[in-house]
């Protein structure tokens, strides 16, 4: 069975209704991103950066999966699908797919200010006096900016065993998520859909200038017909 690997961003979550960070009237609007995505900003009021979470962990209830997530699901049925997501959100998992890798963190998990490697599922709010076991204030499970990506080992491994790489709904300016593309195989085909980038990464029959739902409605007719 052919590996299909996924790269996806914060376009695919914002046809589900998800603010993303880069749009002018997402969630940075009022916040400046070193107060509420940085150890600094954390260490200086946590308070703060735990409602900022707490407010997304809110909004994952009032929104669903799209037909994107939905199709990328589908494909398991003919290939081997695994998903590297930069988002923080659980619609991939909720939609059906399997084998999702989160580079950047998970909004449904904390771990030990202390300890990156200890994490455990949250619903609900996070706050201070809110510990482990061993009495440690917990954190978001959140990859904030200038901290290592301890799963990008694991992304690298999967994306040089691709056949087939998709890059769907992101920048391709967030890095070291964005040079995934540079492991992938020689022989390997990729796609690209994404309405605002211009197309610098494959050939322009493989390039889908649309939203992630359009784009995915076209790529499977395209692989399917193919088994």
């Amino acid at each position: 069975m052919k590996k299909i690997v996924v790269l996806s961003g914060a376009g695919i979550s914002a046809e589900s209704g998800i603010s993303t960070f880069r749009d002018a009237n997402g969630l940075w609007e009022n916040h400046l991103i070193e107060d509420v995505a940085s150890p600094e900003g954390f260490n200086s009021n946590p308070e703060l950066v735990m409602e900022f979470y707490n407010l997304r962990r809110r909004q994952l209830r009032d929104v669903v999966p799209n037909e994107a997530h939905l199709i990328l699901a589908e494909l398991q049925d003919n290939y081997d699908v695994h998903i590297i997501t930069q988002n923080v959100d659980d619609l991939h998992e909720r939609a059906g797919s399997k084998k999702v890798l989160h580079l950047h963190g998970e909004l449904k998990k904390v771990r030990p200010v202390n300890d990156p490697y200890t994490i455990y599922p949250w619903e609900d709010d996070l706050h201070t006096g809110d510990t482990d076991r061993h009495n440690v204030q917990l954190r978001p499970h959140i990859v904030w900016f200038g901290e290592a990506v301890p799963e990008m080992e694991n992304a690298i491994q999967i994306a040089q065993a691709a056949d087939i790489f998709i890059v769907i709904g992101t920048s391709m300016q967030v890095y070291p998520a964005a040079g995934l593309i540079q492991y992938v195989p020689g022989n390997c085909i990729r796609y690209v859909i994404d309405p605002n980038l211009s197309n610098t990464y494959t050939k322009e029959e493989h390039f889908f200038k649309t939203s992630a739902t359009d784009g995915m409605k076209l790529l499977k007719e395209r692989l399917i017909s193919k088994k």
